[in-house]
């Protein structure tokens, strides 16, 4: 049987989609790259806010009405969180498989099969079945038990480059987010499960081991504790944290950004990248969202990243639009910003987002408001994000590749493949790769333009490996760099 995956959401969902890919592919079903040859095809989709729940309700809809035959299995978080709603909303999905029952991929995928809806007390019982033995710690971070071990999944990923999930859930209850509805409770898997699972992926050629959770500061182990156990690995590689809590940050008695701070100073494949979702400035805001900051709090924090680590890159979220933001509000975040001066930005117009205590709160901004605050953030990060990358230039860095472009490619793209938005011309010629530099987080930020003047040495080049080069000049987001 095969199995076609639509996957949706953010990176703990691609691991998510990976494992469940481990799960099938071990069961004997085969990934194919077209949903027109498979038996089953898989939406793994995001329930976070609204757009990302349209996105992935209308994936099915879109599936199911392009191929009536074939069976349609809603998993990942949307299923999670709504399964009973969609029982009988959605009877375009034939199946549901909630992130947390991930080790029952095959049973729910058979069962659909032979014309069964797997889901209900069903799969809850097949779920224990499959997850005993397992690691108590989470069921979203890795196969089956017996199966193929995390470190082994397939990747979903560009070559070189793979999420490693330490934890799963949340105790953080900010107003504003159904994460804890839909994943529960923070779970931590043990330091010497992740180091394995590193190991393993060390041993495929992967270069950069990107450590995502809800709040990687959060980790109870300790996160100090498994960066220092990471530094002792062997080997030539990046580790980038995604997601740190700024009030995980901030906690005492332990000064967890001093331990990450010297860890970073002493060896550098752990990389000076920091994302913080600080969200708000006002305190009256944070305060509602249930966060403890303020501006400047947050300023002081930053100042002692830079300090300390001049080459930090910063990216951050904020949110606009929560109920009871004033101008007054929002003129505190438009100062917050251009004083932060954050080289990465990225902006939410708040979702109202039923569960959540927020949900209920007076003093709702309208939804053009909140937009047009949006909008206006945006377009005053731009010079900021584009001063800050400008720094790079004229410096030797490595960059990490991704992929061949142009007539450096042994085939030609694929049909709606991206190049960079400044396309090959940047670069002076169609012959060149894309990669990133570590001031590039996987998808969200920009990306390294490879050039070379020997098309033969460009040809020469392996996706998924490290190789220096000088940036000669940014073009747009993205950094230009010849080797």
């Amino acid at each position: 049987m095969r199995y076609f995956l639509d996957p949706f959401g953010c990176a703990k969902n691609q691991v998510d989609a990976e494992t469940i890919m481990a799960v099938l592919n071990e069961s004997g079903w085969t990934p194919c790259s077209s949903a027109g040859q498979s038996d089953l095809i898989i939406v793994n989709s995001c329930g976070f806010i609204e757009a990302a729940k349209r996105e992935s309700i209308n994936a099915v809809l879109a599936w199911k009405n392009r191929y009536p035959e074939k069976k349609v299995l809603l998993a990942g978080c949307l299923a999670q969180r709504y399964r009973e709603e969609l029982l009988e909303s959605l009877p375009e999905a034939d199946g549901f498989l909630g992130s947390g029952e991930l080790p029952a991929a095959a049973l729910a995928a058979s069962a659909l099969m032979t014309n069964r809806r797997f889901t209900g007390a069903a799969l809850q019982s097949a779920v224990g079945q499959s997850a005993a033995g397992q690691s108590a710690a989470l069921q979203g971070a890795a196969g089956a038990p017996d199966r193929t071990a995390p470190g082994d999944r397939p990747l979903l990923g560009f070559p070189g480059s793979a999420y490693v999930k330490i934890s799963e859930g949340c105790n953080k209850r900010c107003s504003f987010c159904a994460i804890p509805l839909i994943r529960g409770p923070l779970r931590c898997r043990s330091v010497p499960e992740i180091l394995e699972e590193c190991r393993r992926l060390l041993g495929r050629g992967i270069r950069e081991l990107c450590l995502v959770g809800q709040d990687l500061a959060s980790y109870r182990p300790g996160l100090g504790k498994l960066l220092r156990a990471m530094a002792e690995l062997p080997g030539r590689f990046w580790v980038r944290l995604l997601y740190l809590h700024p009030d995980s940050l901030r906690a005492r008695p332990f000064p967890l950004i001093s331990d990450i701070l010297s860890l970073m100073e002493q060896d550098h494949r752990f990389l000076p990248y920091f994302d913080i979702p600080f969200q708000h400035a006002s305190p009256s805001i944070l305060k509602a969202m249930n966060r403890r900051g303020g501006g400047a709090i947050y300023l002081n924090l930053l100042e002692t990243i830079r300090r300390r680590l001049p080459d930090a890159v910063i990216r951050s979220t904020f949110l606009t639009g929560f109920p009871g933001e004033t101008a007054a509000d929002f003129k505190l975040l438009l100062d917050f910003q251009a004083q932060a001066r954050f080289d990465w930005l990225g902006v939410f117009a708040y979702s109202r987002e039923e569960g959540t205590p927020a949900y209920s709160m007076e003093g709702r901004v309208r939804k053009k408001a909140a937009l047009d605050r949006k909008a206006r953030i945006e377009e005053r990060q731009v010079p900021i994000t584009e001063d800050r990358m400008d720094r790079f230039v004229g410096r030797t860095m490595e960059v990490l590749l991704e992929e061949p472009v142009g007539s450096a490619a042994e085939a030609p793209l694929p049909s709606g493949a991206l190049l960079s938005p400044r396309g090959p011309g940047a670069a002076g010629g169609d012959s060149l790769w894309l990669g990133r530099l570590y001031c590039h987080a996987p998808e969200v930020d920009g990306a390294a333009v490879v050039c070379s003047a020997d098309t033969q040495k460009l040809r020469a080049l392996k996706p998924g490996s490290l190789v220096p080069g000088r940036i000669s000049r940014r073009a747009g987001f993205d950094m230009e760099i010849w080797v």
